[in-house]
């Protein structure tokens, strides 16, 4: 995840104006060790997820109607499935459901055959991972700009919850902190 001085998770709806090669770089080197990546359907639209170039790397969409163009070279590619409640509309992917009305996200990733999992958000997304306990390690890179307005934190949606998390790792490029924050056990 990457987030301003002031917690905004976007610069006009999407987290490139927060971001700089290094960070894509972090990125991608991190999402190198999962076998599946986790996207809110929002950050998918906005930000132009396609599949990923990790062999037998997915991409988990979690929506809560599944309203997305199956025609992207995301889900066209077969690398895209979809996390839904129980009760949301048939769709022409695979999918995973949990919860009704809404995806009840831990016992989604229960059903995942996976040992890494990664959340790249968005911030509704890494709020009902919040809300669930589901987070163990957190990658947060730090932008050095303000973004004011009203922008999306980093776990929209969630509850009020305080969760003591570690810091296992800093660095600094050119004002930009890349930290890596770990459960406390």
């Amino acid at each position: 995840m990457v987030s301003g001085l002031d917690g905004s998770t976007v610069v006009d709806r999407t987290s490139r104006g927060l971001s700089n090669p290094i960070d894509q770089q972090v990125l991608l080197t991190l999402r190198s060790f999962a076998q599946v990546i986790l996207v809110g359907a929002s950050t998918v639209r906005a930000e132009g997820y396609g599949p990923p170039r990790q062999p037998g790397q997915r991409i988990g969409v979690v929506s809560r109607s599944g309203r997305l163009d199956f025609d992207t070279p995301l889900f066209t590619s077969g690398k895209g499935f979809l996390i839904l409640p129980v009760d949301a509309p048939p769709v022409p992917v695979p999918s995973v459901r949990a919860g009704v009305g809404g995806v009840e996200i831990a016992a989604a990733l229960a059903q995942l055959d996976a040992e890494v999992v990664q959340a790249e958000g968005g911030s509704t997304l890494n709020g009902l991972l919040a809300a669930a306990d589901c987070i163990d390690e957190l990658n947060l890179t730090l932008s050095p700009q303000l973004n004011g307005g009203d922008g999306p934190r980093l776990t929209s949606g969630s509850p009020a919850i305080s969760r003591r998390m570690h810091l296992a790792h800093v660095l600094e490029d050119d004002g930009f902190l890349f930290t890596r924050y770990v459960r406390e056990r």
